[in-house]
């Protein structure tokens, strides 16, 4: 007896293989739809482009040309100073070269130079820029210049300053101004480590200076006393040179705090010395005379015009040895190819252009196509042709548009 088929009872399960089988077909009939949308569309998708792309061929011949002209130069080298040796000498003033020392890549500073506010108003006003882009205010001009201004330094060590304009004479006058330019800034600027010693060392000693006169003046206010320089003159010397000494290593220290670490040897074997200086003036201190009454004053001018004499000695020393090192340094821009006027132009690129333009073009059209052909077929299943007509009545009403009611 055959047994009745309930019709609740659960369907037979495919086979896993059947179904990858039947998803690969899918996968290819999809391929083919894909396929036979571009074909259905070739003349389209390919004509469209090659059109475009011709247009905008023609369209970049009516554009002027832009010329680049190039100059290079090579910026300032940071030499080592002539003054080491006798720094390393005295030993009182030897920090101060090493606080006034190069930094670690000069040509990024001289690119910085040339991108400053200082050098874009030069050049803003000697090529009177303003009116020549049309700006209506300072700051736009400068932008402009910075678009049409590129400031690089290379791995070489070279600095290199590209200026694309119209006139490509123009060009390579702008170029060589901006060298033009830098050097006359820095003139104006302490850059080299012999100039940084040389204005430290200025104003150290215009300072000293004053002080020197007016304990000078005190000194000889008060009289000579050749009694009392015969019994302690040596003495007070003795004295007075070792607190400038004691002065100047202090200095020393300030300035090695910038750039070394309290654990460098070096800062360790200055604040050796620095101990050792001030253990010798506790002796020499002791073994000083003592002066009573009126001589104690007279001492004690006498003291503080020497240690302002001594200080004076070591800062001018220093002062002109700069002097000499930033002479023979000197800042000086040695310029490896001058921009001369650029024969051919470097914008617009024609060929570059229109093969972008077709590239973009026909990606759009073929995307274009797909999401229409998409569309098509969606449009032939009624739960999506609904969803189609709601989402053309969102947009309707995003742009302000009256929809019929369906309803009705």
């Amino acid at each position: 007896m055959t047994m009745p088929i309930e019709a609740n009872s659960p369907s037979p399960q495919k086979n896993p293989m059947t179904q990858n089988i039947e998803t690969v077909e899918d996968d290819e009939i999809s391929l083919l739809d894909l396929l036979q949308v571009v074909a259905d569309n070739l003349r389209l998708l390919v004509l469209a482009p090659l059109a475009a792309g011709l247009l905008a061929l023609g369209i970049s011949f009516a554009i002027a040309p832009t010329f680049t002209a190039t100059t290079k130069f090579m910026p300032p080298q940071q030499q080592q100073s002539g003054a080491a040796a006798m720094l390393s000498s005295l030993g009182a003033l030897g920090g101060l070269a090493g606080a006034a020392s190069g930094l670690k890549n000069p040509a990024d500073q001289y690119v910085a130079f040339l991108k400053s506010r200082s050098v874009q108003d030069a050049l803003l006003d000697r090529f009177k820029l303003i009116e020549r882009y049309e700006s209506k205010l300072k700051t736009d001009a400068r932008k402009t210049l910075e678009e049409v201004s590129k400031i690089a330094s290379g791995k070489d060590g070279l600095i290199t300053i590209d200026v694309d304009d119209k006139d490509p004479v123009f060009a390579a006058q702008l170029a060589n101004a901006y060298v033009e330019e830098l050097g006359r800034l820095l003139d104006r600027l302490a850059v080299t480590e012999a100039q940084q010693r040389r204005v430290f060392f200025e104003k150290q000693l215009t300072a000293t200076k004053d002080k020197l006169i007016k304990a000078e003046q005190a000194l000889g206010a008060s009289g000579v006393n050749s009694s009392v320089l015969k019994s302690t003159g040596a003495a007070v010397v003795a004295v007075a040179q070792l607190r400038a000494q004691i002065t100047a290593q202090e200095i020393k220290l300030a300035a090695m705090r910038g750039y070394l670490t309290e654990s460098a040897p070096d800062f360790k074997q200055a604040q050796t010395e620095l101990s050792a200086m001030r253990g010798q003036l506790a002796r020499a201190e002791k073994e000083e005379p003592t002066a009573t009454g009126s001589e104690s004053d007279y001492v004690a001018k006498f003291r503080n015009f020497k240690y302002q004499e001594t200080l004076f000695e070591l800062f001018a020393k220093q002062y002109e040895m700069a002097r000499i090192d930033e002479s023979r340094e000197g800042a000086v821009i040695q310029v490896l190819d001058a921009a001369q006027p650029p024969e051919r132009k470097s914008k617009p690129k024609k060929a570059l252009i229109a093969l972008m333009t077709t590239l973009a073009v026909g990606f759009a059209l073929l995307l274009f196509v797909f999401i229409r052909q998409a569309l098509r077929g969606a449009a032939q299943t009624p739960e999506s042709a609904e969803k189609i007509g709601r989402l053309r009545q969102a947009w309707a009403r995003a742009l302000g548009r009256r929809t019929p009611n369906p309803s009705l």
